[in-house]
């Protein structure tokens, strides 16, 4: 195997000169630079005063934390990335700093504790909600499973499906719903979006949710929400797409300029397959 260098007929090479940019606000730049590592921490008055568990009215232990000291030491180590007894101690020292008066969550409470929060991520704002939404099946266990490994018999496997859509700003599952594994994914778009609250601002899926019944249900309870489905391969205009085309048939019709730009076969005619 013969090596050849890189600077090889360097002199024959192309080259494209490097591009020159020129800061004009060099002052305010770098002070925005030196902007970016100040640091800042406070703890409001609502926080502090719900820093302590509520007292308990059932059977059970006490809990000395509230779920809001437990969740501000946890975000401390996430973003500093610190182990659990790093973040005891940057913890007191924030609190020590600030001079309050609050217990700090020692590290074994830490790790405990984050095995069973809940911890709720807060939208940016009331605005419309974009969903993701796909499916996925769950296997049930049951004896049949422990036949199998026991005895190496057959057994018939039992499946479900589970449908639902993520509020893609905080990633909490805005819907759910669960059928038999022989239900259409399509089918289950009204169900879920009759338990979305508020307003949808887009409905995003993959190729499965390519059908009108998608569009319509759509349509009919968010008519200003767009529908992002990328089309199927066997994919084909509707019967109206000339006079007064739907949102797929919009859809369809500007990847079939796309395609014509890049070369390959557009869709001419009603009922053609892409």
């Amino acid at each position: 195997m013969v090596v050849v260098p890189f600077k090889t007929n360097a002199e024959r090479r192309h080259h494209i000169p490097k591009q020159q940019h020129r800061a004009t606000n060099s002052a305010a730049c770098d002070a925005a630079l030196r902007q970016r590592g100040s640091l800042t921490v406070w703890f409001t008055d609502a926080a502090i005063a719900a820093w302590r568990a509520k007292p308990r009215t059932t059977r059970g232990g006490q809990s000395r934390y509230s779920a809001l000291a437990i969740a501000t030491a946890l975000t401390l180590r996430s973003v500093f990335r610190l182990a659990l007894r790093q973040t005891e101690r940057l913890t007191g020292s924030i609190i020590a700093l600030l001079g309050l008066d609050l217990a700090v969550p020692d590290h074994t409470t830490l790790s405990r504790r984050a095995e069973g929060l809940d911890v709720v991520r807060p939208r940016l704002g009331p605005g419309p909600v974009h969903l993701l939404v796909d499916s996925t099946g769950l296997k049930l266990h049951g004896s049949g499973e422990w036949l199998l490994q026991k005895h190496g018999t057959k057994t018939r496997r039992s499946w479900r499906k589970l449908h639902i859509a993520v509020d893609a700003d905080t990633g909490q599952i805005a819907a759910a719903a669960l059928t038999t594994s022989d239900v259409d994914d399509a089918s289950q778009v009204g169900a879920l979006l009759d338990q979305v609250d508020g307003p949808v601002t887009s409905f995003t899926a993959d190729g499965a949710y390519d059908q009108d019944g998608v569009y319509g249900e759509v349509a009919a309870r968010h008519p200003e929400a767009s529908v992002i489905v990328p089309p199927r391969s066997n994919a084909v205009l509707s019967e109206t797409a000339q006079t007064s085309p739907t949102m797929r048939d919009r859809h369809l019709q500007s990847i079939a300029k796309r395609g014509a730009w890049l070369g390959r076969r557009p869709l001419a005619t009603t009922g053609e397959r892409w």
